[in-house]
């Protein structure tokens, strides 16, 4: 007899604690009708995509979907080709906080940050 084993298909995008504690506090304080929040790497800037992480109040059946403690974070299908095997982090110090992605799918940056291109 052989038992039926679901192998867990690792996650597109890797989030460290800093990153899984921001989204806790950005659904803490998240307008009512959101159901969690959403990377996407919208066309922008001059190396062709951008990182945009939003509020989302319904899911997209082709998006990824990775609970964490403090909320459901969930991944553009259509971006998930751009951003898998990349680690999500969240970094703030005197002069800036943000969201910093390690992607290695990145081929170039533009100068600023902005943008990336694959």
């Amino acid at each position: 007899m052989s038992e039926n084993k679901t192998r867990q298909i690792p996650a597109a995008v890797i989030l460290t604690p800093a990153a899984e504690q921001r989204i806790a506090d950005l659904m803490a304080k998240a307008p009512e009708d959101a159901i969690g929040v959403k990377l996407s790497t919208p066309r922008r800037g001059c190396s062709g995509l951008a990182y945009s992480v939003d509020y989302i109040s319904e899911e997209v059946p082709f998006d990824e979907k990775i609970e964490t403690p403090g909320g459901i974070f969930y991944i553009d299908g259509a971006s998930v080709l751009y951003l898998v095997g990349s680690t999500m982090d969240w970094v703030e110090d005197d002069f800036t906080a943000g969201f910093v992605f390690n992607n290695p799918n990145a081929k170039g940056a533009c100068g600023c940050g902005e943008s990336f291109m694959v």
